[in-house]
């Protein structure tokens, strides 16, 4: 019974077999753990915080040697600008409106919606061709 009470109390000097049996049992528990137990931890997902900004990042090379560009951006610059965004053509024109004034003229090689953990639309990915 002492020896429980002094693992519990975590009395061990460091550098001994109980302490080293202590710190391994908690590693052991961290690193096993999670493939167990369900945390119900998951990213979230957080757009730009300011409507005004977007994030841009380098996609690689597109067809004909043009430079490929990944835009994100919120969902609500894009419905500002927006005619309609009921079609796929309507969310297109709307991205490339939002898009144009950064970017110039450009052409929107695919796009892609991003979900918060509701499923509503937060944000927009696009792949734009210059």
């Amino acid at each position: 019974m002492g020896t429980l009470k002094r693992y519990i109390f975590w009395t061990y000097d460091r550098g001994s077999f109980h302490y080293d049996v202590m710190v391994t049992i908690i590693l052991i528990f961290l690193f096993v753990s999670p493939h167990y137990i369900d945390f119900k931890d998951k990213p979230v997902y957080t757009a730009a915080l300011h409507s005004s900004e977007v994030l841009v990042k380098e996609a690689g090379i597109g067809p004909n040697g043009s430079s490929r560009f990944l835009y994100e951006l919120r969902a609500d610059d894009v419905a500002n600008v927006a005619d309609t965004m009921e079609t796929d053509q309507g969310r297109r024109n709307a991205i490339l409106k939002a898009v144009e004034p950064i970017a110039g003229e450009v052409r929107i090689e695919r796009y892609e919606s991003v979900y918060d953990t509701h499923q509503k639309v937060v944000a927009y990915r696009a792949w734009i061709l210059r």
